[in-house]
């Protein structure tokens, strides 16, 4: 770890969040000094905003898990295969616990996190959309979502100003990858087309003009320097990896089926 980078993000933490964001800074100080030597964006704003991102995240997934009143096991898994994504040293793995443990207690402040979380990012819709997507990942765990997860999820919409159409379509566009696979028979090749065109959000009527549109709206939105240098950790770049392979897989398959280029 960069020394001068985990000083800076300890310090920032520490004036932020007391001891535990000190830990949580010091851990994204590294990021933050990797940026600096990259160049391509402000030292402290992308600092501020991936120490924001990494301490949202995992304290709201707390309290989404905890909502419905019990933390299941499915729920402790997708956290922990989170965590696994993400290669976390054991530092990070103890802020991330710490974090999640703190979101399940009764008095979790909701508001403020997401109002701490949405200024430090400001505003960025790519790492707002990425929070509500990872934080769907928890929700959707034990399959549909319930009443009480769905009261967060409306509270935090309103909070980062998040449409429930846009909620709407990145519960379908996780859902549709879950159910997208290759090497399916007749039936379920076509069920994992409607897969594909339900992940790059279009129509399966569409024309293709709005396929690739649509195609090269998400890649741009969810291309991976592009949310780091705005403020997404660099521990999450992997899962960030993974959702423009997906959508990549999705585009091939719509493409084959159409026959265009």
């Amino acid at each position: 770890m960069n020394l001068a980078g985990a000083l800076i993000g300890a310090v920032l933490g520490f004036m932020v969040g007391g001891p535990l964001g000190a830990l949580v800074g010091a851990i994204l100080g590294q990021s933050l000094s990797v940026g600096v030597s990259r160049g391509g964006w402000s030292s402290y704003d992308a600092g501020q905003a991936q120490q924001a991102f990494f301490t949202a995240t995992f304290s709201v997934m707390g309290h989404i898990a905890k909502a419905d009143g019990r933390v299941s096991e499915n729920e402790i898994q997708t956290v922990r295969a989170f965590m696994a994504h993400m290669n976390l040293d054991a530092a990070q793995q103890r802020a991330a616990i710490e974090l999640f443990n703190r979101g399940k207690e009764p008095g979790f402040d909701l508001d403020e996190a997401l109002t701490r979380f949405r200024a430090e990012c400001r505003g960025r819709f790519d790492l707002l959309s990425m929070f509500v997507e990872f934080q769907l990942h928890v929700a959707l765990a034990d399959g549909p979502m319930h009443p009480a997860e769905r009261q967060v999820f409306a509270r935090m919409c309103e909070v980062l100003g998040f449409s429930e159409f846009q909620l709407r379509r990145l519960e379908a566009f996780i859902q549709a990858r879950r159910g997208f696979h290759e090497g399916q028979t007749v039936a379920a090749r076509q069920d994992s087309l409607a897969a594909a065109y339900q992940t790059l959000g279009v129509a399966p009527q569409a024309k293709d003009a709005e396929v690739k549109t649509a195609y090269r709206r998400l890649m741009k939105e969810n291309h991976p320097d592009k949310l780091v240098a705005r403020g997404l950790p660099e521990t999450m770049i992997k899962l960030a990896q993974e959702k423009v392979q997906q959508i990549n897989v999705a585009y091939e398959a719509v493409k084959t089926a159409r026959g265009f280029k």
